[in-house]
C-alpha cells in the first residue's frame, strides 16, 4: 500500500495521519455513545425472552407428561373397578373357602390399587396446579419483557435512523484515513484504542501529562514529542503522544472535512 509521506518530515506526517484517524474514530464513538446501552439492552431482553420461552415450553411439556400419567392411572382405576365387579359376581358362585379367600384377596388388591392410583392422581394434580402457577408467572414475565423490548427497539430505531447516515459516512472517512497510516502504526493504534473504553490511541501532552492516562511526561520526552523526529509513546499507557502544533493543525482540517 502506497503512503503519502512528505520529504520534509515523514514522522510529522505519520502523526498527522494517526491523529486525523483518531478524531474521525472518536466522532464515531460519540455517535455510539449517543445510542448508549440500548443495543445491549435489546440483546439482553431478547436473550431473556428466549430463556422464558424455553422455560414455558418445558413447563407445558411437564404438565402434558403429568396429564398423561393421570390418564394412565385413570385407565388403571377403571380396569381395577371392572375386575372388582367381575370378582364380586364370582363370589356369588364360589364352591369352597379356598376360592372365597382367593377372590377376597384379589378384591383387596384391586381396591388398594385404586387407592394408590387415586393418591398418585391427587399428588399429580397438585403438581399441575404448582406448574400452572409457575407457568402463568413465566408467561406474565415474558409478556412484560416483550412490551419492554418493543419500546426499546422503537427507541433504538429512532436513534439509529437519526445517526446511521452520519456513522456510515464517518466509517468511510475512517477507512480513507487508514490508508494514510502505515500498517505497523495502524495495528499499534487499533490495539491501543481497543484496550481503553474511551477509544483513545493518540493523545496530546497537556500540562506535562499524557492526555489519556494523565501520567507525568518528563520534560525531555515532551521535547522529543515537539520535535517530531520519532513516534513517542506514553511510558504509562502506550498511547501515541502528539503536541499542540499537530493537534491544532489536524483539528482544523478534520473540522472542515466533517462539515
Amino acid at each position: 500500500m502506497s503512503k503519502v509521506i512528505s520529504e520534509a518530515n515523514p514522522v510529522k506526517d505519520k502523526l498527522i495521519g494517526l491523529y486525523t484517524l483518531q478524531l474521525i474514530d472518536s466522532k464515531t464513538d460519540e455517535i455510539r455513545v449517543l445510542r448508549g446501552e440500548l443495543p445491549i439492552e435489546v440483546e439482553d431482553l431478547e436473550d431473556e425472552i428466549a430463556g422464558l420461552d424455553k422455560r414455558i415450553s418445558k413447563i407445558n411439556k411437564e404438565i402434558a407428561d403429568i396429564n398423561s400419567f393421570i390418564s394412565q392411572n385413570q385407565a388403571g382405576v377403571k380396569e381395577s373397578e371392572a375386575l372388582i365387579e367381575k370378582y364380586d359376581k364370582q363370589l356369588l358362585n364360589v364352591k369352597n373357602n379356598r376360592e372365597f379367600d382367593a377372590l377376597n384377596k384379589e378384591l383387596e388388591m384391586q381396591r388398594l390399587s385404586i387407592q394408590l392410583a387415586n393418591k398418585k392422581m391427587r399428588d399429580a394434580q397438585r403438581q399441575i396446579e404448582s406448574h400452572e402457577t409457575y407457568l402463568h408467572e413465566s408467561e406474565d414475565r415474558r409478556d412484560s419483557k416483550l412490551k419492554d423490548l418493543e419500546i426499546k427497539k422503537k427507541e433504538l430505531e429512532v436513534i439509529t435512523a437519526e445517526t446511521e447516515k452520519e456513522e456510515q459516512a464517518l466509517l468511510k472517512k475512517s477507512k480513507v484515513a487508514e490508508k494514510n497510516v502505515e500498517d505497523r502504526l495502524l495495528k499499534a493504534y487499533k490495539r491501543t484504542r481497543n484496550a481503553y473504553r474511551n477509544g483513545l490511541g493518540v493523545v496530546m501532552v497537556e500540562r506535562d501529562a499524557c492526555g489519556g492516562c494523565f501520567g507525568k511526561i518528563p520534560p525531555q520526552r515532551q521535547l522529543e514529542v515537539q520535535h517530531h523526529k520519532k513516534i513517542i509513546l506514553c511510558e504509562h499507557c502506550s498511547r501515541i503522544l502528539i503536541d499542540a502544533e499537530i493537534q491544532m493543525e489536524v483539528e482544523e482540517n478534520v473540522a472542515k472535512m466533517l462539515k
